[in-house]
């Protein structure tokens, strides 16, 4: 009986640091970890339409950097969406200069949510020049 109790007592010590370690160790995304996990996830199971970029602007948020927002507007099954993509960190893959009102571009989009959407990622590019 008392090796019986000794592996319990021990599975419910390995039970216990492993959910400290569930609830304590692991570490927090950033934003930007969660944003590329994101456009990642578009460019796997995201379909394609095309759009026009609406706009480009430097939003400045209370005590953060500035952000480089392409503004775009698509239209998918009779829906018209509008949307923004921040591609401050995506500046090396387009040229902001060129991206002018009016320009057709391709847009990848969740088909379950399709207001989900990007134009510009690491490993796909809808903007046309």
């Amino acid at each position: 009986m008392s090796v019986i109790r000794l592996y319990t007592v021990l599975a419910g010590m390995a039970g216990a640091i492993f959910a400290a370690y569930l609830v304590f160790g692991r570490k927090k995304k950033t934003a930007a970890e969660i944003e590329r996990e994101r456009r990642d996830w578009l460019n796997q199971i995201g379909r394609i339409t095309d759009g026009t970029v609406i706009d480009v602007q430097e939003v400045v948020p209370n005590g953060h950097p500035a952000a480089t927002m392409l503004i775009f507007q698509y239209d998918v099954g009779g829906v018209s969406y509008e949307a923004s993509q921040d591609v401050t960190h995506l500046r090396q893959w387009i040229n902001l200069h060129s991206c002018r009102l009016g320009l057709p571009t391709s847009v990848r989009y969740d088909p379950q949510n399709p207001g989900n959407s990007i134009v510009v990622s690491e490993k796909w590019m809808g903007l046309r020049q």
